[in-house]
């Protein structure tokens, strides 16, 4: 396969950033999914991050099987990853998909911090996006000691629960440092 030119790279950026899966689909059989792998703008944004911060779920769809999974947990000029992107402009079909997809870093992906050191939480709650920030913490877990931990829920510390008894969303406060340091705390499953 002829490698793309500078212009067909440009132009498959904006196919993935307006959301045209034909022009997508086009350019895959043409240069192939490794070639749109290796695109980057001149700030260091992928593919996932043109149709992620936009909400693109059909583009996304198509690309996820076929591009290989380290590409969801790239990073820009300014470390944010697609993941950034989508919190930042409250997508949270985007979000799911990302974090949620068989074959890439899953949640680990929650836990990655920009240039400004945030992560896609952080972001998340910076936009006012309650939503999306409360879907990020559901998917995390919490150790014993009531920190962060991925995997876990913590109900040991409630006398009311058994070891075993699950906990609904609206019974887990957890606390949260922002982007600026501060704490902050966060009742899982409470409309605001």
């Amino acid at each position: 396969m002829a490698a793309p030119t500078t212009e067909e790279q440009e132009e498959f950026l904006l196919s993935c950033r307006y959301g045209d899966l034909d022009e997508v689909k086009q350019f895959i059989d043409q240069f192939g999914a490794a070639s749109a792998a290796e695109i980057r703008d001149d700030n260091g944004n992928t593919a996932l991050h043109m149709l992620c911060g936009n909400g693109h779920a059909d583009v996304l769809d198509y690309l996820l099987p076929i591009i290989p999974p380290t590409l969801l947990s790239a990073g820009n000029s300014a470390q944010s990853t697609p993941l950034h992107w989508a919190a930042l402009n409250s997508h949270l079909d985007i979000v799911k998909k990302l974090v949620q997809f068989p074959g890439g870093p899953g949640i680990d992906l929650i836990d990655n911090k920009n240039a400004a050191g945030r992560s896609p939480l952080a972001e998340a709650e910076l936009a006012g996006w309650d939503e999306g920030a409360q879907w990020l913490v559901q998917m995390m877990k919490l150790d014993p000691g009531g920190n962060v931990k991925e995997g876990e829920v913590d109900d040991a510390n409630d006398p009311a629960e058994g070891d075993d008894a699950p906990l609904a969303p609206e019974d887990i406060e957890i606390e949260i440092e922002d982007a600026d340091g501060q704490m902050a705390k966060m009742r899982l499953g409470a409309q605001q």
